[in-house]
C-alpha cells in the first residue's frame, strides 16, 4: 500500500520538474522586448495560450527562436513578420487589417448596428399597435355616459 501512495506522490510532483527557461539578455530593453513578443505571439499547438505561458516543445522552440532574433537585434516587426510568415496570421492575437479580417475587425460593429436597428422597430411596431388598441378602446361621450350608468346600478344593487 505504501508503494502505491509513493507511486501516486510521484505522478502528481511530476509537473513540478518541468523545466523552465531562463535567458540572459543584454540589457533590460531586450528582455522586455522578448516579454513583449512571447506575450503576444500564440503559440500554434495550443489553441489560446501566448507562447511565454504554453509547455508545448513547439513553443519552447519559439521562444528560443524569439530570443536568438531579440539578441541579433531584430525589430519586434521583424520578428512578428517572421513567425507570420512561417505559421500564419494563426499566431497573432491581434490579426493586421486586410481583406482577409474585415469580418473579424467590423463584423462586431455591423452586428451591433443590425441588432439596435431591429429594437427599434420592434418598439416603433409595438407603439403603433399599442396606439391603435387605444384608439378602439376610446369611447364616445354617449358610451362613457352609458358606462357610468351601468356602474352607478351596479354599485347600488350591490349595497
Amino acid at each position: 500500500m505504501r508503494a502505491f501512495f509513493f507511486a501516486l506522490a510521484l505522478m502528481v510532483a511530476g509537473p513540478v520538474w518541468a523545466a523552465i527557461d531562463t535567458y540572459e539578455f543584454q540589457d533590460d530593453e531586450a528582455r522586455e522586448q522578448f516579454q513583449q513578443l512571447t506575450q503576444e505571439l500564440r503559440c500554434p499547438k495550443c489553441q489560446n495560450q501566448n507562447l511565454a505561458d504554453s509547455n508545448s516543445p513547439i513553443a519552447s522552440d519559439l521562444r528560443r527562436e524569439v530570443y536568438r532574433m531579440v539578441e541579433s537585434g531584430d525589430s519586434n516587426d521583424q520578428i512578428v513578420d517572421f513567425m507570420v510568415a512561417r505559421y500564419g496570421e494563426f499566431v497573432l492575437y491581434r490579426p493586421k487589417v486586410n481583406e482577409a479580417t474585415y469580418v473579424l475587425w467590423y463584423g462586431p460593429f455591423v452586428l451591433l448596428a443590425i441588432g439596435m436597428v431591429v429594437v427599434v422597430l420592434l418598439a416603433r411596431a409595438r407603439r403603433s399597435k399599442e396606439a391603435k388598441a387605444s384608439d378602439s378602446a376610446n369611447l364616445s361621450h354617449d358610451e362613457q355616459a352609458r358606462l357610468s350608468e351601468l356602474l352607478k346600478d351596479n354599485n347600488g344593487e350591490s349595497k
